[in-house]
């Protein structure tokens, strides 16, 4: 490495404070708070390497106006606000979470939310502490569903998956998985295709990288297929699932709920005029939280100094 390397990282989560001991002489660590594109466009020329935030998409422009930018990390395993192909003929170096197996396996967060959310689906919680704010006390408009007994169907056993299994029997729940991949298989899980764990579960929950093969995962006709009354918990990505799809479902009651930590297109302006995010306005049972599964300050730290020591390893090597 020659000459001095400026890293530029948008949080609102930490401080360069707390990468400050992990900090190499001949690093330039400028630390903002999460900031709007403007900002980041006006900033990014004078840098080399970029640990990003996932509210802002990495596209044509920004790539333009990176002019010694040599790496972009995101502390997620997800990418898709990351135009890589991109990236990839420009010459940028790109680094994720989504090998790095042994860090993530200590990370429990967002599992630890799609449960939550699939509890508020059966228990329909906000409805209720509003109502008791109010001081009605309306127990059987908001009777719930109980756990024990019913199937939870989990789209993709991997870490995430495997977690929110494990939830799953704990709450004594039959618990069956699709997953073309993990081997070897769990025990206690039945395996099913997609088709029919969407059939015959209860509460179906996505745990799913986006790729090109799983955009539209559950289109129309997969959601077709939900049983009558069923729940959906999403804390993947929210391209994994036809949106207007979702709304048609929810509207005719064939999906009862859903959990959503996610929306296809979280990098928009104005939020609130996504479908998803207006239907909630008047359908009162479908819960969005804005992708906070993974912002625990312990996991959040964890991953921020993880993936710092990756960009330190870098930009100290021959190829930085």
């Amino acid at each position: 490495m020659t000459g001095r390397r400026r890293i530029l990282v948008f949080n609102d989560a930490f401080t360069s404070e707390d990468l400050q001991d992990i900090t190499p002489r001949g690093i330039e660590l400028v630390c903002i708070p999460d900031g709007d594109r403007a900002r980041l466009l006006e900033l990014i020329p004078g840098f080399d390497a970029y640990f990003c935030t996932l509210r802002i998409r990495v596209d044509a422009e920004v790539v333009r106006r990176a002019a010694r930018l040599r790496l972009i990390a995101t502390p997620s395993t997800g990418t898709d606000h990351l135009d890589l192909a991109l990236l990839r003929e420009s010459g940028i170096k790109v680094f994720s979470l989504k090998h790095d197996r042994q860090l993530l396996d200590r990370i429990s967060s967002t599992a630890e939310l799609a449960f939550g959310l699939l509890l508020t689906c059966a228990r329909h919680l906000p409805l209720c502490l509003e109502a008791a704010r109010q001081g009605r006390w309306e127990r059987d408009k908001f009777a719930g569903r109980q756990l024990a007994g019913k199937t939870l169907g989990i789209v993709g056993l991997g870490r995430l998956g495997s977690m929110m299994a494990r939830y799953g029997r704990a709450f004594r729940m039959k618990v069956i998985a699709s997953d073309p991949r993990p081997a070897p298989w769990p025990r206690g899980i039945e395996r099913v295709g997609l088709r029919t764990l969407l059939a015959r579960a209860d509460f179906v929950s996505l745990h799913v990288h986006l790729t090109e093969k799983t955009r539209g995962l559950l289109g129309a006709r997969e959601l077709a297929l939900l049983r009558p009354g069923a729940s959906l918990i999403n804390t993947s990505r929210g391209g994994l699932i036809d949106e207007q799809a979702l709304i048609r479902e929810m509207r005719s009651g064939r999906i009862a709920s859903a959990g959503l930590d996610v929306i296809d297109g979280e990098w928009l302006e104005d939020k609130s005029r996504h479908p998803l995010v207006a239907y909630s306005r008047s359908n009162p049972r479908l819960y969005i939280t804005p992708h906070v599964g993974g912002t625990c300050p312990e996991a959040v730290l964890l991953a921020a100094r993880h993936t710092f020591r990756k960009m330190i390893r870098f930009l100290r090597s021959p190829l930085g």
